[in-house]
């Protein structure tokens, strides 16, 4: 299976990216492709809701010449695709906001003159996030977003691993923290 892994945080060696360290080495381990895309490296500009992506249902189609367009193709050649970004404000980051408004109207052909396809039906779609509350109080509101993202897109939703951070003064990482990501990858890679 190839994992697209979607990397939302704007540090390089930050919580989300340490909880993706075991979790990578997992897939890797146990056969799996893992591509990983740094957003705060890519130019992705906001949705003009303009509908021009409505008009070609055969791809992705966007006035906007970006790094969306790219994103795009890889998503497309990917069967999961792991949204890792730590939680700002109850929600993912900027760069990945941008991109999942644009992938919403981009992939779903659902609100041109007529009702086309889903171009991304069946991926799977999953979360590795961080955040500084307990997860049912910091990741909940971003999960039932992307669990509503992903029944409009006709995605298969395959969970959340959400671990906490109990503030600049204590290490964030542990081996506790490792298991849980090394479980969730050899959860994603079952199915």
């Amino acid at each position: 299976m190839k994992f697209l892994i979607l990397q939302g945080s704007p540090r390089k060696n930050g919580n989300t990216m340490q909880c993706l360290q075991p979790f990578c080495e997992t897939l890797k381990n146990a056969g799996h492709e893992v591509d990983l895309v740094w957003l705060y490296d890519k130019k992705i500009a906001g949705c003009r809701a303009c509908r021009f992506c409505q008009e070609d249902w055969s791809k992705f189609t966007c006035t906007i010449q970006d790094d969306a367009v790219f994103l795009a193709d890889q998503i497309m050649s990917s069967d999961c695709i792991i949204l890792a970004t730590p939680i700002y404000s109850w929600y993912c980051t900027p760069p990945m906001k941008a991109l999942l408004d644009r992938m919403v109207y981009g992939m779903n052909m659902y609100y041109g003159e007529r009702k086309g396809p889903s171009l991304w039906a069946g991926k799977k779609m999953a979360i590795v996030t961080t955040c500084g509350y307990r997860p049912e109080k910091g990741a909940d509101l971003f999960e039932e977003g992307i669990r509503r993202y992903c029944r409009h897109s006709q995605l298969q939703y395959m969970g959340m691993l959400a671990e906490r951070h109990l503030g600049y003064q204590s290490a964030f990482m542990d081996e506790t923290k490792a298991a849980h990501a090394r479980a969730f990858a050899l959860k994603l890679c079952k199915v």
